[in-house]
């Protein structure tokens, strides 16, 4: 891969952190919990826009929804209706505060306090700097970016965010569960002695399709469907599998300094699934030679597989969402479970401990910054994937590419167009890998 010299690096970093630094004061706003309204503004109105926005409502703070912010109307609309039939007394938004288009973020950014940014991931630097700049707390779902580019401005913006005391959770909600804490908790204390190897999954059928409609133009087209496209959504090893990917580098408290694997269009190979992979199975390889390997794949009527299991010198531990941690010492016999009972809704308690937090006027969270690395341990794994060769961790967070379109307006182009045939490029070992480092 091309490099980008570190001190240049440095110098770039600097650059965006002056740029987020500038125009921004601190926060220094206390909540007095059940006094004080802690208002909120929905950045992104899909489906999980919407959920994340009712588990801000739902966190037990005195919330109030006051603006909305969508490139499409009626997907605002959705929402506000979605919500208002379920939280009318926690809603205050006028027409007013209903912003649609591109920009609309930077409007509805002001009218909060804290912001939810539930848009597709290839706007979450847009975004997040935006929220830093501002001086906002922040709820951004995974992932955080989907190219180096992109990482390296989250990790800038962190740093602002970290002097100014603004709280940032990442949706990991793993990191958010009790079964992961507890489990994870005992590992680290010795329970299984090191850790050496161990294994993640995120195999199931896939997500929607949002075929063409007539009249679309590219840049709607892409963003209607955005699960297909890397400059949005960064493929489903990075926006989906990057769950699984954060909990082997949660449990080994470090990053992978390389990562190699194979992955294919096996059988979604339509037009409608614009460039992405179906399957994926890499090795990411750590500093003291521990390989955790890691599988996803998209295929319908296969076997669904969502956890993950690691070994350790002195036994192993299972892990997952469905609320199961086990721990065996190295003769198989159990040494911890915990009851899936105990374990209240993941998505709900990154909200409850986020405006807890904020109420008090304490600062508690930067999820930014292993939110941006798990993220880039995924976007690694795609390029590994797509060009067949061992990508280092450190040649990757310097890449210059940059996936962002020139410019975002409805008659722009994305930089991926469709062939005469409705074709997009895919990548392809060893052949056009040039065109995805």
């Amino acid at each position: 891969m091309e490099n980008i010299k570190r001190r240049d690096f440095i110098k770039a970093s600097a650059v965006v952190t002056g740029g987020v630094a500038m125009n921004a004061s601190t926060i220094s706003s206390v909540f007095a919990s059940g006094s004080d309204v802690i208002k909120v503004a929905l950045i992104g109105c899909g489906g999980r826009g919407t959920g994340a926005a009712a588990d801000a409502l739902n966190s037990g703070q005195n919330v109030k929804l006051v603006a909305l912010a969508d490139a499409f109307r009626d997907n605002l609309d959705a929402a506000y209706n979605n919500l208002s039939k379920r939280y009318a007394d926690k809603m205050d938004i006028p027409e007013s505060r209903k912003y649609v288009g591109f920009d609309g973020y930077k409007q509805a950014i002001k009218d909060a306090d804290v912001v939810l940014l539930v848009t597709p991931p290839g706007f979450r630097p847009d975004h997040f700097e935006e929220a830093v700049k501002q001086g906002k707390h922040v709820f951004m779902e995974k992932s955080v970016a989907v190219d180096a580019v992109g990482v390296r401005r989250i990790l800038a913006a962190a740093k602002i965010a970290q002097q100014k005391k603004l709280n940032v959770v990442v949706g990991l909600q793993r990191r958010y569960q009790y079964n992961y804490r507890e489990g994870i908790k005992r590992v680290h204390e010795g329970a299984i002695g090191d850790i050496v190897s161990g294994q993640v999954y995120w195999n199931s059928g896939g997500v929607w399709v949002r075929p063409r409609k007539p009249g679309q133009t590219e840049m709607e087209y892409q963003m209607r469907n955005w699960y297909y496209f890397n400059w949005l959504c960064g493929d489903h090893i990075v926006e989906q599998h990057v769950h699984n990917i954060d909990i082997a580098n949660w449990i080994k408290g470090k990053y992978p300094v390389s990562i190699q694997g194979v992955g294919s269009r096996a059988h979604r190979t339509g037009k409608e699934y614009g460039e992405i992979y179906d399957n994926f199975s890499i090795e990411m390889t750590y500093d003291d030679g521990t390989v955790v390997f890691s599988q996803c794949c998209h295929f319908e009527g296969s076997h669904n597989r969502v956890d993950e299991t690691f070994q350790g010198t002195k036994g192993r531990v299972y892990l997952s969402a469905g609320g199961r941690a086990i721990l065996w010492d190295a003769k198989g016999n159990e040494i911890y479970r915990h009851d899936p009972k105990g374990n209240p809704n993941p998505y709900q308690r990154e909200h409850v401990e986020l405006f807890e937090a904020i109420a008090k006027g304490e600062y508690k969270f930067n999820d930014a910054e292993y939110g941006a690395y798990s993220s880039l341990a995924g976007i690694i794994g795609r390029i590994a994937c797509y060009t067949g060769k061992v990508i280092k961790w450190e040649d990757a967070l310097n890449s210059p590419i940059d996936l962002f379109p020139e410019r975002l307006a409805w008659d722009a182009n994305p930089k991926l167009l469709p062939d005469a045939n409705g074709l997009y490029p895919v990548a392809v070992p060893g052949i056009n890998t040039n065109l995805f480092i």
